[in-house]
C-alpha cells in the first residue's frame, strides 16, 4: 500500500505551557512524549469525580501494508490520581503468537511527573520487559511503568501485527476506569469486506467519519489503483465498567466493536465468500491436531479404570465412575483453552493439564466403555457468552463432554472443577451455548445449555430466648443443586475458620461451634449442616427483648444498593432460598409487637417473597421464601429490581419485640 511509518524515539519530551500549547476543550490525542500542564495538573476526572485514575486517551491505527500483513499501532495515556489508582500502572498485552500468528513490537513506555513545576520523564528499562509464556499459542508482555506517584501521567505505545489478513483486532471503547476519550481509525482495501459488529455502544459517537481514497502501489508495468474505506470512530467521556454484583462476563458488557471479515476480492479476481458456519468450525475442530487428533489417543494403563467401569451395571453408574477418576486423577493448571497443549497423554502421565486435555481424557476413558459421549465446546461465563451470529472458534475457552440421556435430558461433565458434579451443568455454563461435536454423524450443532430445576438452601433455627436477650439453639442448613456445590466448595477451599466467618456474614453477636456435615461425599444426597449457636440479641433492658428472627443477613443483602446498574444481573440459575425460625419466649414475657405475615411479587412474578408469622404456645414462628423464577434480569429493570430488594431486607430485618409481664 505503499505506506511507511517511521516511529521516533523520543529523547526528550514536549512540554509546553498553556500560552505554548492549550489543552484542547474537545478530548483528543496527542503525540507520544508531549504532555500538556493541564493533564500534570489534573486532580481529578471532570465526568467521574471519584475515580482513582482515567484513560486520557487510548487510540489505535490498524491497517494493512503493502503485503497484506494486518499492521496495529497503538498509544494509550492514563492519569495517576492516587494510590488506588497506581494498579493502572502495570501493564499487560496478551497476543496469539502461536506459529507467528500475531507479534508484539517497539514498545516504548515512559512516566511523567510534575516536579517543581517541570516535566520529569522516567523511560521503562527496556530489560525490565517480560515475555510471558501462558501456553504454546498465547503469550503476553508483561511491564510495570517506573516511579509512579501520585499525579503521574503514564503512557505506553506499541506496534502489532498479523500475517493472518482475516484476523482483524476488535476494539474496546471502555475499560475499569473511565476513558475521556478513545479512538480507533481503520483503513481497509476494497478487496476485503469486514462487518463491524458494536455491542453496547449506546449514546453518541463524538466522532464517526468514513471516507474513500484512491491509492496506487506496485512498480512499472505491475501499478494498479484501487479504493480504500478509511473510517475513524471516537467517544468522550466514556464511565468506567465496575465489577457489579451478579454480573456476566466483564467482556460482554462493554462498549466495543468487534471485526468479521465477510468476503474478499481480488482485483479482477473471484470473489471469496466467509460467512463462516457452526457445521464447518465443527469440523474444523475434528481436523486439527491439537482436538480431534487427540480423541483416539491411548492413555497409560487406561485398561485397569475401563474394567472397573465395564463391570458396572448402567451407564449412569459408568459415567458417575469415570467423571469421579478423572477428576480426583487430574489436577487443572488453571489454563482454559479450546485446544490441548501437551496433549492428551502427556496430560495424563503428568496428571496435570488443561481444562480441554482433562476433558477430552474423560471423553476417551467414556467412549471405550461404549457411553455415547461426544465432545463440546463452550464458553465459560467469565469468558463471555456466545453469538450465534458469529461462528468461530474464538468465541469458546473449553470443552467439556455432553452426553445425551434420553429425550429431554443430558448431562454436560467438567472434570477440571474438583467441586463439579456429573449429573448437574456447571453453573459457569448455564445461560449459553456449546458446539455439539458429533463425529460419527458428522453433525456439528449449538446447544443451549440450561437448567429448569432451582437450587434450594433453606435455613432453620430452634432456639431459646432468655431473659438477660441472649439466645442460643441450633442452626440448621439443607442445600440442594447449585447451593450444595458452592458451600462445599467454600468450605473446602477456606477451610472452617473462614467459612465459619462467612456463615455469621458480619455479625460479631453471633457465635457458631459443633459445624458437622452430613452427605458431602454423596453427590444425589442433599447437604446437611448442623451447628450450635448462641446470639447476643443486645436489646433487653429489663423490660423489653428486641431480636430480629432472621439473626443474619441473607445472601442478597447489600447487594442492590446502588442507584445506578450498567450490566444485567445474572444469577446463573434459579433458586428458591428459605428461612424457617422458631423461638421459645423466656418465661415471663409476652409478645408486644411482631411484623405481619406478607407477600410480595415483582411485576412480572419473576420473582416472589414471602413472609409468615405466627404464634404457637410459647413460641413464635416465622418463615421467609424467596423465590427467584428466572435467572437473568435486564439492567433496564433494574429501579425496580433495586426497589423490590430494598423492601423485602426491610421487611427480614423488622423485629420482634417482647415485653416483660
Amino acid at each position: 500500500m505503499n505506506k511507511f511509518f517511521t516511529l521516533l524515539f523520543v529523547s526528550t519530551i514536549v512540554f509546553s505551557a498553556k500560552a505554548q500549547t492549550p489543552a484542547p476543550s474537545t478530548p483528543t490525542t496527542q503525540p507520544y512524549g508531549t504532555v500538556s500542564k493541564e493533564d500534570l495538573e489534573m486532580k481529578e476526572c471532570d465526568f467521574e469525580k471519584d475515580a482513582n485514575a482515567v484513560v486520557l486517551f487510548n487510540k489505535g491505527d490498524v491497517y494493512y501494508d503493502e503485503d497484506f500483513k494486518l499492521i496495529g499501532e497503538y498509544h494509550k495515556r492514563i492519569k495517576i490520581f492516587n494510590d488506588k489508582g497506581k494498579n493502572a500502572a502495570n501493564i499487560r498485552i496478551e497476543f496469539y503468537g502461536g506459529r507467528g500468528a500475531e507479534t508484539i513490537y517497539n514498545v516504548d513506555a515512559e512516566t511523567v511527573n510534575l516536579v517543581n513545576g517541570k516535566a520529569e520523564v522516567t523511560r521503562l528499562d527496556k530489560s525490565l520487559l517480560y515475555l510471558e509464556h501462558i501456553d504454546k499459542n498465547r503469550f503476553a508482555w508483561v511491564f510495570t511503568m517506573p516511579n509512579v506517584k501520585d499525579g503521574s501521567v503514564i503512557e505506553y505505545k506499541y506496534r502489532w501485527n498479523t500475517s493472518l489478513f482475516y484476523n482483524f483486532p476488535s476494539w474496546n471503547f471502555q475499560d475499569k476506569i473511565p476513558t475521556r476519550y478513545s479512538e480507533i481509525h481503520t483503513e481497509i482495501p476494497e478487496m476485503l469486506t469486514f462487518k463491524a459488529q458494536l455491542y453496547n455502544t449506546w449514546g453518541t459517537f463524538c466522532k464517526n467519519t468514513s471516507t474513500v481514497e484512491t491509492r496506487t502501489s506496485g512498480t512499472g508495468s505491475s501499478t494498479f489503483t484501487y479504493n480504500e474505506g478509511i473510517d475513524l470512530k471516537a467517544m468522550a467521556n466514556v464511565p468506567s465498567l465496575p465489577n457489579e454484583p451478579f454480573m456476566g462476563s466483564y467482556s460482554d458488557n462493554l462498549r466495543r466493536i468487534v471485526f468479521e471479515l465477510v468476503s474478499s476480492k481480488p482485483l479482477n479476481g473471484i470473489q471469496n465468500t466467509y460467512s463462516g458456519t457452526w457445521p464447518l468450525v465443527g469440523g474444523n475442530l475434528i481436523n486439527n491436531d491439537d482436538f480431534g487428533s487427540q480423541l483416539n489417543k491411548k492413555l497409560s494403563n487406561e485398561e485397569s479404570i475401563t474394567e472397573k467401569a465395564n463391570a458396572l451395571k448402567t451407564d449412569d453408574e459408568k459415567i458417575a465412575y469415570l467423571f469421579k477418576e478423572v477428576k480426583n486423577t487430574m489436577r487443572w493448571n488453571g489454563i482454559d483453552r479450546w485446544y490441548t497443549n501437551d496433549g492428551t497423554v502427556k496430560a495424563w502421565d503428568n496428571k496435570a493439564g488443561n481444562s480441554t486435555e482433562i476433558n477430552l481424557i474423560l471423553y476417551h476413558l467414556l467412549k471405550k466403555c461404549g457411553v455415547k459421549a461426544r465432545p463440546m465446546v463452550v464458553s465459560t461465563r467469565d469468558f463471555g457468552k456466545v453469538k450465534a451470529n458469529n461462528p468461530t472458534i474464538y468465541q469458546f475457552n473449553r470443552a467439556v463432554v455432553y452426553v445425551p440421556v434420553d429425550s429431554t435430558n443430558y448431562y454436560v461433565l467438567d472434570a477440571a472443577n474438583k467441586f463439579n458434579v456429573y449429573n448437574q451443568v456447571p453453573s459457569y455454563l448455564l445461560n449459553s451455548t456449546g458446539l455439539d461435536i458429533d463425529k460419527e454423524s458428522k453433525t456439528y450443532q449449538l446447544f443451549y445449555l440450561d437448567n429448569k430445576q432451582p437450587a434450594k438452601e433453606s435455613e432453620t433455627i430452634n432456639a431459646q430466648i432468655f431473659p438477660d436477650g441472649k439466645i442460643s439453639g441450633t442452626f440448621q442448613l439443607y442445600s440442594v443443586g447449585y447451593d450444595r456445590t458452592k458451600a462445599i466448595e467454600r468450605y473446602k477451599t477456606d477451610g472452617e475458620k473462614k467459612y465459619n466467618e462467612y456463615l455469621r456474614k458480619g455479625e460479631n453477636r453471633l457465635t457458631i461451634s459443633s459445624i458437622g456435615f452430613e452427605n458431602m461425599d454423596v453427590d444425589s444426597l442433599p447437604l446437611m449442616q448442623n451447628m450450635n449457636f448462641t446470639f447476643d440479641a443486645g436489646g433487653s433492658d429489663g423490660n423489653y427483648i428486641y431480636f430480629k428472627p432472621g439473626i443474619v443477613q441473607n445472601e442478597y443483602a447489600n447487594i442492590f444498593l446502588s442507584e445506578k446498574r450498567y450490566t444485567d444481573i445474572d444469577f446463573a440459575y434459579l433458586n428458591i432460598y428459605s428461612v424457617s425460625c422458631s423461638y421459645k419466649l423466656p418465661a415471663g414475657y409476652k409478645i408486644d409487637a411482631m411484623p405481619k405475615s406478607v407477600n410480595m411479587n415483582m411485576s412480572d412474578n419473576s420473582i416472589a417473597f414471602k413472609r409468615v408469622v405466627a404464634m404457637q404456645d410459647d413460641m413464635v414462628v416465622v418463615r421467609y421464601v424467596l423465590n427467584f423464577k428466572q435467572a437473568i434480569y435486564h439492567s433496564i429493570f433494574y429501579p425496580e429490581f433495586r426497589e423490590f430488594f430494598k423492601k423485602m431486607n426491610e421487611m427480614m430485618d423488622e423485629q420482634i419485640v417482647l415485653k416483660k409481664i
